[in-house]
């Protein structure tokens, strides 16, 4: 019993700990910076009509939406999963069972969704990055984007074997 509860709160520090990276990561957006210093944000990277704004600048801007919506619903699902994992902690009644799957499921779907956009940022931007390029709020999101897929299989995983 100490064993499970133990399990069940470290899943749920660390994904609280997973949003917190990556929403402050999504919120400031400046993931990858160029040895010339010009940083590529996920939410600035051109402003149509700008002077610095090239054709394929403005390209790069408009299919940074893509980008921009799967990282920021992935960081509404998690919280929302977040939610349903403490819920189900501090209420146990018949229910809190199917809470505790519901939330790890919408953790996975959160993986899903914020490794679907940071791989396309990283698509999107191969031409213009090496290794060294990413800031630390990149790392910021890639390690969110771990949390999310470990913290969500976990709590799948401790609720089959409790079940």
């Amino acid at each position: 019993m100490f064993f499970e509860m133990f399990l069940r709160v470290l899943i749920t520090v660390s994904s609280a700990l997973a949003i917190i990276l990556s929403s402050i990561s999504v919120c400031d957006g400046q993931w990858i910076s160029t040895p010339e210093e010009t940083v590529f944000g996920v939410w600035d990277t051109c402003q149509k009509g700008s002077i610095q704004c090239s054709e394929e600048m403005a390209w790069l801007s408009q299919h940074m939406v893509l980008v921009r919506t799967t990282v920021s619903l992935a960081v509404v699902v998690a919280i929302f999963g977040l939610q349903l994992l403490m819920v189900s902690q501090l209420c146990e009644d018949g229910h809190s069972h199917k809470k505790w799957n519901m939330g790890s499921v919408l953790l996975v779907i959160s993986f899903f969704l914020s490794s679907t956009g940071t791989l396309t940022y990283i698509i999107l931007l191969k031409d213009f990055t090496g290794l060294g390029s990413f800031t630390l709020l990149f790392w910021c999101q890639f390690v969110g984007v771990f949390l999310f897929f470990l913290n969500g299989i976990s709590g799948i995983y401790l609720s089959r074997l409790t079940a």
